[in-house]
C-alpha cells in the first residue's frame, strides 16, 4: 500500500521543515510526502526542494498559476493518484495538525472510505483559540450540516485520509473551489457518494508560527460555496 500525505503550503518557512520530519519519523512503510506549494515568496518551497534532494520520498509540487488554497489541494489530490497513490492523507502547513495521529487515520481507513481528524468529537481539545474562533467555526458546522446533510461533527476540519476508490468518485480535477472551501466541497462530494466516515479525535493546536491566511473574505467565499454545492444538488448536476 502506497500512502502519500499531501500538505498544501504557502509560506510556511518557519513549519515546514519540522513538519515533514516528524512525519518521517513516523517509519510509516512505503509513505511519501508531497508538498504543493503556490510559489512562497518566503522560500517554503526551497526548503522542501532541498529536502527532497536527500529523501526521495519527499515530493514538491510547485505551482505558479492559478494560485488559492482549493487549487493547490485539487493539483495535490490529482498528483497523488498519478503518482500511485492508495491512500491520501492531507493535512494543513501550520502544524497545527499533529502526524502522531495519521497511524490512527492509516488503521481506521480499513474499513472506512474516509477518517476525519476531528475537534468536535469526544476525546477532541483545541488550544490556542480564542472563544471568537471557536464560536465562528462553531457556527460554520452547523450551517454546513444543515445546508448539505452531512452527518459529520467537524465538517471543516482539514486533517483527513481518504482511499484511492473514494477520490476517484470525488473526481478532483472537477472540484470547483479555489479557496478553503474545498475542504466542505470534497467532503460534499463524498458524501454523495455515500462514503463511510469516521471521524477520530485530535489535540487541535493553533498555530505559534506565521501568520494564518483565512481572513472574512475566505469564511465568506465558503459560506457561498455550501450554499452554491446546495442548490447544484438539487438541480442534480453534481
Amino acid at each position: 500500500m502506497k500512502t502519500f500525505v499531501m500538505i498544501p503550503a504557502y509560506n510556511e518557512s518557519e513549519n515546514i521543515k519540522n513538519l515533514i520530519y516528524k512525519i518521517l519519523k513516523l517509519r510509516i512503510k512505503n509513505l511519501h510526502i508531497v508538498v504543493v506549494d503556490d510559489y512562497s515568496p518566503d522560500g517554503t518551497w526551497k526548503i522542501v526542494q532541498e529536502i527532497s534532494k536527500k529523501n526521495k520520498n519527499v515530493h514538491l509540487l510547485l505551482r505558479k498559476k492559478d494560485r488559492g488554497r482549493g487549487c493547490a489541494g485539487r493539483d495535490g489530490f490529482i498528483y497523488c493518484l498519478k503518482h500511485g497513490a492508495d491512500i491520501v492523507v492531507e493535512m494543513d502547513a501550520d502544524m497545527s495538525h499533529d502526524p502522531k495521529y495519521i497511524p490512527e487515520m492509516l488503521k481506521g481507513i480499513k474499513n472506512h472510505d474516509i477518517v476525519i481528524g476531528s475537534r468536535r468529537v469526544a476525546g477532541a481539545k483545541e488550544i490556542g483559540r480564542g472563544l471568537f474562533r471557536r464560536f465562528v467555526t462553531y457556527v460554520a458546522n452547523l450551517y454546513i450540516r444543515l445546508m448539505l446533510g452531512i452527518k459529520v461533527r467537524d465538517c471543516n476540519s482539514g486533517f483527513r485520509c481518504f482511499t484511492r476508490e473514494i477520490m476517484e468518485k470525488i473526481q478532483p480535477e472537477k472540484l470547483e473551489s479555489r479557496g478553503p472551501s474545498i475542504v466542505q466541497e470534497v467532503l460534499f462530494k463524498a458524501h454523495l457518494k455515500n462514503a463511510r466516515i469516521k471521524e477520530i479525535p485530535i489535540v487541535f493546536v493553533n498555530r505559534t508560527k506565521g501568520a494564518s491566511k483565512l481572513g472574512i473574505p475566505q469564511l465568506a467565499a465558503g459560506y457561498f460555496m455550501v450554499l452554491k454545492l446546495k442548490m447544484l444538488s438539487m438541480m442534480g448536476r453534481i
